[in-house]
């Protein structure tokens, strides 16, 4: 079976063109040449393009300015504060309390990067980018959480060789030692404790303010319709089967968390009324079995998460609770095809590493885990913007391998 890995080794054997070989280590001598880059430079032939790289690099260069000012302006709340009405910089350093002379370079900063604009009379109203920061919470709630990754960034190499040893990876419960895990799985099948809240809701809250893209995508591009019940693995607060349980009334819904985020999304439950046709199931996927009853479970960034090993004990487990005939629907960020590079791909790279043992897999070592847990027809499902997450689904057609072993999970009224 071929490599589950998203990108060979630099070291593993590739077969090689002799003559293209030798074409590219010319064309690399040649856009490296001094002379070459300053006649570049001046053509009217080639200048635009030179141009054009130099503004590519230079952005790449002053990539995490641009995250600084962003984060500047969510804390400031500027963005709200001139959708509700354009202000001059006189009335913004009043109301942020921030003096004119650094307040200039933030506001300049936020126009150049498209998050504000300049209005008549001297004000500043909400830029083209601005628009969406404004408009999902989720998208404000993940620039604060990224401050923390920056943080664990300002030494790449120091991440590199020790990836997870991070604040990222302290923040992050799901990623404890097993002892911390099976720790929180014995606590008592009671209200949520302050500690709870601490611990886990922070973290769900975050994911479920994010998770309204991957919602409306999965909404837009998957026939729900054809099922009659729902599992949701790893559903955190349960934001994903609400919106599902509202666009089909006709579902039944189950979902399935560790006990502490089981017990906080059962009270969510109830809040959202699903009433009786939401159940709420605590455990651990790595040791416990999963509700049986639901002809698709879906996985909503939860596989990204874990290590290879890990996936393949949830992806069997996943096809050991399906019935002959049932589904699974795979949604979360993914590496390109074959190696190709994706705009998303550096970020959601060193997030995962940070955060602790997951990885970005391209789609074709989502496939061959599914189908090592025994999925079969697996395809993907188009979708209008993968940009936060590309959809595979996969059928069960044969019975299980593996036997189940004796279920430990707690459902929660």
């Amino acid at each position: 079976m071929p490599s589950l890995n998203n990108t060979a080794p630099l070291t593993e054997p590739v077969d090689r063109d002799p003559w293209r070989d030798r074409l590219e280590r010319q064309i690399d001598r040649w856009t490296t040449a001094p002379a070459l880059q300053r006649w570049a430079s001046t053509s009217v032939l080639t200048r635009w393009l030179v141009r054009r790289r130099a503004e590519r690099l230079f952005g790449v260069m002053a990539g995490f300015v641009h995250s600084q000012v962003l984060l500047a302006c969510v804390r400031l709340q500027l963005l709200e504060t001139v959708h509700a009405s354009p202000r001059t910089r006189e009335q913004l350093a009043q109301l942020t309390g921030i003096a004119e002379t650094g307040l200039d370079r933030l506001l300049d900063s936020a126009v150049s990067i498209g998050l504000l604009e300049r209005r008549t009379g001297g004000r500043l109203g909400l830029g083209p980018l601005g628009a969406p920061v404004v408009t999902h919470q989720g998208i404000r709630d993940m620039v604060e959480h990224n401050a923390t990754l920056y943080q664990d960034l300002s030494d790449p190499l120091s991440l590199l060789r020790k990836p997870g040893d991070t604040r990222m990876n302290r923040l992050w419960p799901y990623s404890r030692t097993p002892d911390h895990a099976r720790a929180q799985e014995a606590l008592p099948q009671v209200d949520p404790t302050p500690d709870d809240h601490g611990v886990f809701a922070h973290y769900s809250d975050l994911m479920a303010n994010s998770q309204r893209f991957v919602i409306d995508e999965l909404l837009a591009s998957y026939p729900f319709a054809d099922h009659q019940h729902v599992l949701d693995v790893g559903g955190g607060l349960g934001g994903w089967v609400t919106a599902l349980g509202q666009a089909h009334p006709h579902l039944a819904l189950s979902l399935f968390d560790l006990p502490p985020v089981a017990r906080l999304a059962a009270q969510a439950g109830a809040r959202n009324g699903l009433g009786d046709r939401l159940k709420v199931h605590g455990g651990s996927f790595i040791d416990d079995e999963l509700p049986s009853g639901a002809d698709l479970v879906t996985l909503l960034r939860v596989a990204h998460d874990h290590d290879d090993d890990t996936v393949r004990r949830l992806l069997r487990a996943i096809h050991r609770c399906l019935p002959l005939g049932g589904s699974l629907l795979l949604a979360e960020p993914m590496a390109g095809s074959q190696g190709d590079p994706t705009p998303t791909a550096p970020y959601y790279h060193f997030y995962l590493m940070a955060m602790g043992p997951g990885r970005l897999r391209t789609p074709e070592a989502l496939t061959g885990l599914m189908q090592e847990a025994g999925f079969t027809h697996i395809e993907p499902v188009p979708n209008p913007m993968p940009l936060h997450a590309r959809l595979l689904v996969g059928r069960k057609t044969r019975p299980s391998v593996n036997s189940p072993a004796t279920p430990h999970s707690v459902t929660f009224s």
